[in-house]
């Protein structure tokens, strides 16, 4: 049986998908950008801002059906720049420390309007 879950805290989806979808005990979260669910703009202040961003969003999906990160067991970042790659292990230590799962990241050529760099992020888990 598939459920499509929906939260407040996180953006919108856009277009025709879903934040994420339950099919089973397993969840498939929809790619994150960075997003304010309050405001619909992507958020200034660098790739740090908007990682953290992603992550919040990614988590606020998980809690709707009353998970935190130490569900995932796979997740891929997409940075436009490998060389922010250290920013995710920086910014992010306790989220590491649950997100004890497979990290894989890659480039991507993802951009905001402005030209600025913009992190992308998805997960899926049980």
């Amino acid at each position: 049986m598939k459920k499509i879950i929906s939260t407040s805290d996180a953006p919108a989806a856009l277009g025709p998908y879903s934040q994420a979808v339950r099919v089973g005990s397993t969840i498939y979260c929809a790619g994150q950008i960075p997003l304010d669910p309050k405001t619909g703009q992507i958020v200034a202040g660098g790739i740090e801002v908007q990682t953290r961003r992603v992550m919040d969003n990614i988590t606020a999906i998980l809690k709707a059906e009353g998970l935190t990160c130490h569900n995932v067991v796979k997740t891929t970042i997409f940075l436009a720049d490998l060389g922010d790659f250290p920013c995710r292990s920086r910014r992010f230590p306790n989220r590491e420390r649950d997100l004890r799962f497979l990290f894989q990241t890659s480039t991507a050529g993802a951009v905001d309007g402005a030209g600025g760099r913009v992190t992308k992020g998805r997960a899926s888990g049980n």
